[in-house]
C-alpha cells in the first residue's frame, strides 16, 4: 500500500482530460464518496469495468481533487497560488476539468501583474458534497479526530477558514465580459 501512497503523490503531469470524463473515473469518484470506509485497490477494481488501470484512475482523480480543495480552502484563489501551495505546476486541463464539472467559476482577477483570473467554488460544489456553506468543511479537528492528518504543519503554513463571502475583496477587481472566454469552461455570468 505505500507504494500506491508514493505513486499518488507525483502525478501532475497524468491529470484528467479536460475533453473527457472517461466512465471509469466517474465510476471510481461514485465509490470513493459513497463508500463509509477506505477501500483497497481490489475491491475498487471489481466494481470498475474490467481492464481497468486502479492505480492510473487514482492518480487522475487525485490532482484534480487536491486542486479543489485548494480552492475550496483557499479561495479567492489564482492557479499561481494553487501552484504554491501544492508545490507542483498545475497540469494545463486541472482547473478545466473542475469548470467543466461545474464545481468551480472564475470569480474575478486578482490586482497583481499580469491580473490573473481567481477561482472560486460555487453552489453546484457545496451541493454534491453535501455541505450547508463552506464553513461546513472539515477543520483541523476534524481531520485529527478522523487520522486524515497527524496535527503538524510545517513552519508558517496555518489552514484558512473558508468563507461563502461573495463580495469580492480588496485585491480583486470584478470579471469583465471577455474574461469569461476559456475555452472549455461553462460561460457563467457575471452575477454569480
Amino acid at each position: 500500500m505505500s507504494s500506491l501512497a508514493e505513486e499518488l503523490t507525483h502525478t501532475e503531469e497524468e491529470v484528467v482530460d479536460a475533453d473527457a470524463r472517461p466512465e471509469e473515473l466517474r465510476l471510481l469518484e461514485a465509490l470513493l464518496f459513497a463508500a463509509g470506509e477506505p477501500l483497497d485497490e481490489k475491491t475498487l477494481a471489481a466494481r470498475l469495468p474490467s481492464g481497468t488501470d486502479v492505480r492510473a484512475a487514482l492518480r487522475r482523480l487525485q490532482t484534480a481533487l487536491e486542486t479543489l480543495a485548494i480552492v475550496a480552502y483557499h479561495q479567492p484563489v489564482t492557479r499561481a497560488e494553487i501552484e504554491e501551495i501544492r508545490g507542483v505546476t498545475a497540469a494545463k486541463g486541472t482547473l478545466d476539468v473542475l469548470l467543466e464539472v461545474g464545481w468551480i467559476r472564475p470569480r474575478g482577477r486578482r490586482k497583481a501583474p499580469g491580473r490573473p483570473i481567481t477561482y472560486a467554488t460555487n453552489e453546484a460544489f457545496l451541493s454534491h458534497f453535501g455541505l450547508e456553506t463552506l464553513s461546513d468543511l472539515p477543520g483541523l479537528d476534524e481531520l485529527k479526530g478522523a487520522g486524515l492528518f497527524d496535527g503538524t504543519l510545517p513552519a508558517g503554513f496555518s489552514v484558512p477558514a473558508p468563507s461563502d463571502d461573495p463580495a469580492l475583496r480588496e485585491d480583486e477587481d470584478p470579471l469583465e465580459e471577455g474574461d469569461l472566454d476559456m475555452g472549455l469552461a461553462p460561460r457563467p455570468t457575471l452575477e454569480d
